[in-house]
């Protein structure tokens, strides 16, 4: 067989008496890494922190993985303009974490003979969103709903990666000032106390 040496070093092409032997000198394990090769390519490492390493690496790589998520919002076509703009700071906040957003009108009554109200309503929310998302699914009627989805511009491991640089900063700003709400408390505490009056 082909030996590889701890440290990546080519020994060259031994017995397997020899390689067992040199594993046990070592105080290391002989791993199979190419047995298909001619000769069988084997090499010596500690298997356990091997395996322990693979385990962390694989660990973070899912941590770094994005599941796409699609949110839904729901409007009334009579919408109060605070409850709209209400609805549309959650849509926003969703395309900034990279998420989807499907925006649902819900029709009720004779509001269904007016689609128009809702079509104009969804084309007004995607022109407000315009510089975070784009129209991924145009309005359409479906039922006594109207659909629309929209789709963020960056991707979600964008997303996520800005969020994290954005917790790390503030932890770091945090370290920076430990005191900056303990000075106020520390304020109230130095005035001095009035006197009571004595009667």
């Amino acid at each position: 067989m082909r030996l590889v040496g701890p440290s990546g070093e080519q020994v060259g092409i031994v017995p397997l008496a020899k390689a067992l032997e040199l594993a046990q000198e070592y105080d290391l394990d002989l791993v199979e890494v190419a047995a298909n090769a001619r000769p069988p390519v084997c090499k010596l490492m500690d298997y356990g922190k091997f395996k322990y390493e693979s385990a962390m690496k694989a660990r973070e790589a899912r941590k770094n993985q994005a599941h796409t998520v699609i949110k839904e919002m729901k409007l009334r076509p009579k919408i109060d303009p605070h409850d709209y703009d209400t609805k549309k700071g959650h849509v926003v906040r969703f395309l900034k974490q990279g998420d989807k957003v499907k925006i649902t009108i819900m029709f009720r009554g004779r509001e269904q003979s007016r689609p128009e109200l809702g079509y104009r309503l969804l084309q007004r929310l995607a022109e407000d969103v315009q510089d975070l998302g784009f129209v991924e699914s145009n309005p359409k009627q479906d039922g006594r709903n109207m659909i629309m989805v929209l789709g963020p511009h960056k991707k979600k491991t964008e997303a996520m990666a800005e969020a994290r640089q954005a917790q790390e900063a503030r932890k770091a700003e945090a370290k920076a000032n430990p005191g900056r709400s303990q000075n106020a408390a520390d304020a109230d505490v130095e005035a001095p106390a009035e006197e009571p009056a004595e009667a």
